[in-house]
Formats: C-alpha cells, structure tokens, sequence
C-alpha cells in the first residue's frame, strides 16, 4: 500500500511558509504538507504523528532553528532535516552539519534556484534511511555532496572521514579549489578522496587565504574520476551504447578550466547532443534561432562570416561558435573573465575539431 510522505515545514514568517508549502506541493510524490511557524508547535506536530521529513528555517524567535533541530535530533533519529534560511553563515552552517542535518539550503528565490530545492527534497524523500553513503546524507555518493557544495556556491572545507584515512575538499564560491589527504594535494588528493564509498562527512568554516591549486571544473573532475574508476574496475565508462561518441567528444571539453556545460547541435537536423546542461533542449534551440539571427544580421551589413558570439550574464557566461555543420554552445562560469572565455573557446575549438 502506497503511503503518502508527510513534511513539516518550520518559519516563523506566514507568508513564506505558505510560499514555500506551493513550492513543496509541486514535488512529484505528491507528500502531505504540515506547517509551524514557532518551535513549540513542531515539536508539538512531531510528537502527535510520524513525518518523513522536517523543513525548518534557522532564525527564529524564542526558539530558534539549532535549538529545534537539538532537540529533534535527540527525539526523533531516524528523522530526516533539512535546513533552509537566508542567512548566509559559516558558523550556522557547520552547526547544522554537525549535528547530522541531511541537507543545508538557502531560501530559494530564482526559477533555476527553485527547481534546485525540489529536486533536493524529493531526493531526500525518495531515500532509505539506512542504505549507507556518507552520514548526514544517508545513500548519497560522495560525487553528489560536492555536487551541492558547488550548485550552493558555498564557500567551505569538507572533511571526510574513511576509517583511519582522513581528507579535506576546499571550496570557494561554488569552486573546488584544493583537496589533501595523507601526503597528496590537489587534483590527486582529490581523486583518491573521491574513490572513497562510505564514511563521515563534516563540513567547517571557510578558509579564504587557502592557495588554490585545483583550476578545471568541478564538473570536468567529476567526470575524469568517475572514467578512472571504471576503468580502474574494467567496466566501460557511464554513458556508452548509440550515444557514447558523441557524449565522450563533449566531454573532453569538459577539462577546460570553468567550462560548466557544453551543446553540439546539428544544423541540418533537429538533433543536438549535451553535456551538463539542466535543459539541453530550451538551449539548443535558443543555440539555433541566435545563430541564426546573427548570420542573417552578418549578411545584412556585409559584415562577412559569423566567427564566434560570447555572452557575459550574473548566472553564467556563454559562448557560440560554428563549425561546419555543426554549432558549438560552451557555457562558462560566472567567474571567467571576457578575455579568458575567447582564449579557452580557442582552445576549445581546437581540441574540438581534432
């Protein structure tokens, strides 16, 4: 018998909670929604029925959210927390992981930041308690709690703890900047972390002054340990069959310093090919009407053949080049400097066209 999720979610602001509880109506397993908007209530909600999963903002009067999550914590183990305030603190954050919450968000205000907390919610749903993975993530692979280090632009230090074996991961803005463990550093302290399978997890404070010495992209990294470990294992790297070529082409692209995602599409045929992007589809076709644009607006001033088109926005920067019969969309990160998307697209078009 299917039985219905049921969250509560805890803010001590009316309006929000009824904003965050539409949010949350939207999830597709479709849970039953309970709200509070103090601490006494929560509690008092808990100890009346069972719920899968806790909701709760941070700074709140009275009783604010540690405090709630203290006493939860003690009270109901097996229940899953999630944290999610618009107070960006390192002190808050490393709290709330210490004392086992699954999941740290800040309050989501864009559409892309939106769908980003429903998915993370219906993930955390969606899992057993006690599959393993990294404590206060349960079931999660190391790969996915980088992954939302980086996807929350958080500025911290993962410590991972595999029996005696202990490693740091630093981060800075969304970026992975450094990794150590035992007598290694950078890129390969990173990926002897990463083929760890299960152990604890602890996320600190920042370190600013942290030298970096990790350029690529968490994306690219990702991407070249888990290709290693299957080799490593003898089995074929994820993604082989029709479409393996082509998502191999696109992935070496990946390894370029701040390179987040990557389009091919075919200007012949409504076919495109996609590597990280959240909607390949939305983009390729954007990809097609913008060339398209361009070269028609090219041929109206006899400005000669379209070359290549960057674009610089707040979420990321984007560049558009043509190659045969095929157009190339790289997206970058926010980070990148106008000269240094061009000089990575050149270099991107050269290894693309090899």
């Amino acid at each position: 018998m299917f039985t219905r999720h049921k969250i509560l979610l805890l803010d001590d602001d009316h309006e929000l909670v009824e904003l965050y509880r539409e949010m949350l109506c939207r999830l597709p397993s479709q849970p039953e929604i309970f709200t509070a908007t103090s601490g006494a209530r929560a509690i008092a909600l808990l100890e009346s029925q069972p719920f899968s999963l806790l909701i709760s903002d941070l700074n709140m009067p009275k009783m604010d959210g540690l405090q709630v999550l203290t006493i939860v914590r003690r009270k109901f183990p097996q229940l899953r927390t999630a944290v999610m305030t618009s107070v960006v603190d390192a002190q808050f954050r490393t709290r709330a992981y210490a004392m086992g919450i699954d999941l740290f968000l800040e309050k989501p205000n864009t559409g892309r930041e939106i769908n980003f907390f429903i998915d993370c919610i219906e993930s955390l749903l969606d899992r057993e308690a006690d599959t393993g993975g990294f404590r206060g993530v349960q079931s999660k692979s190391l790969v996915d709690i980088i992954q939302l280090e980086c996807l929350s632009q958080s500025s911290s230090v993962l410590k991972v703890t595999n029996g005696s074996l202990t490693g740091k991961v630093w981060f800075k803005n969304g970026d992975l900047i450094d990794a150590a463990t035992q007598d290694l550093t950078g890129e390969t302290a990173f990926r002897k972390i990463l083929s760890w399978n299960t152990g604890n997890f602890e996320i600190l404070q920042a370190e600013p002054e942290r030298k970096r010495t990790i350029f690529n992209s968490y994306q690219g990294l990702l991407l070249e340990s888990a290709q290693a470990l299957d080799e490593a294992k003898g089995q074929p790297p994820e993604g082989g069959g029709a479409t393996g070529p082509a998502e191999s082409s696109l992935a070496r692209l990946a390894c370029f310093n701040g390179v987040e995602f990557v389009i091919s599409v075919s200007a012949d045929e409504e076919k495109f090919e996609s590597w990280s992007a959240e909607n390949p589809e939305q983009i390729s076709q954007w990809v097609r009407q913008t060339i398209k644009r361009f070269r028609a607006f090219g041929e109206g001033f006899q400005a000669g053949e379209l070359n290549q088109l960057e674009g610089l926005g707040p979420q990321c920067h984007v560049a558009l080049v043509s190659l045969g019969d095929t157009d190339l969309c790289v997206g970058f990160h926010r980070s990148l400097s106008q000269d240094l998307v061009r000089d990575t697209m050149s270099k991107i078009v050269i290894q693309w066209a090899s």
